[in-house]
C-alpha cells in the first residue's frame, strides 16, 4: 500500500555559507541513543547511505544522512535523506514519484556508511537512470577471470590459509 509523501522541509531563509555545511544533529533528533552512539559520523555530521534494490542487490544510489534523517526513515519506512546543496531534508520520491520504500537499514562495521535497501518505484537517479552508476570507467588492470583470488600472487601472499569455494559465493 502507498504512503503518502511527507513533507520536505522548508527551504532556508538565506543561503548557506558553503553547500557543506553541518546538517542538524543534536537533541532534535528522535533516533534512538543507542543507534546513535553507534554512528561515526564526518566533519559535517553525516554518514554515506548506500541504498540497493532489495531483492537484486543492484546499487541505487549514495546519498547523505544525519541522525534525523536516519531515524525518519526507520520509523516511517521511506527513505529520508539531506540535501548537503539545499541545506533541507528529502523524501525521496517526494516530488519526482520516484519512492523508495525501505526495506531494511544495516550500520557497516566501522560505524560510518549505512546500506539502506529498498523497494526502488521508477528510477533512482535524477537523471532518469534506474541508477546512479550508469557511467562506467574503463579498468585497463584487470588480470585473468579464470584466476581464483587464492591463486592471485598478492593474495596468496597475505592470506595463504584461503580456501577457493567449490561454488561460487552469492551475495545477497
Amino acid at each position: 500500500m502507498p504512503v503518502p509523501d511527507l513533507p520536505v522541509g522548508a527551504p532556508p531563509a538565506t543561503p548557506p555559507a558553503t553547500p557543506t555545511a553541518p546538517a542538524p544533529t543534536g537533541p532534535r533528533s528522535g533516533l534512538d541513543p543507542a543507534i546513535a552512539a553507534r554512528l561515526r559520523r564526518g566533519a559535517d555530521g553525516l554518514v554515506a547511505a548506500v541504498v540497493r534494490q532489495h531483492d537484486s542487490g543492484e546499487v541505487l544510489m549514495v546519498a547523505w544522512m544525519d541522525d534525523e534523517a536516519l531515524h525518519r526513515t526507520l520509523t516511517t519506512g521511506r527513505a529520508t535523506y539531506w540535501s548537503r546543496s539545499r541545506r533541507e531534508y528529502w523524501v525521496k520520491g517526494a516530488t519526482s514519484g520516484h519512492h523508495q520504500y525501505v526495506r531494511s537499514v544495516s550500520l557497516d562495521c566501522d560505524g560510518d556508511a549505512l546500506l539502506v535497501s529498498v523497494d526502488q518505484v521508477g528510477p533512482a537517479c535524477h537523471t532518469g537512470n534506474r541508477s546512479c552508476f550508469a557511467d562506467h570507467l574503463p579498468v585497463t588492470g584487470l588480470h585473468d577471470p579464470a584466476t581464483a583470488p587464492s591463486e592471485h600472487p598478492a593474495t596468496a601472499q597475505s592470506n595463504p590459509a584461503h580456501v577457493r569455494p567449490e561454488t561460487p559465493a552469492v551475495t545477497r
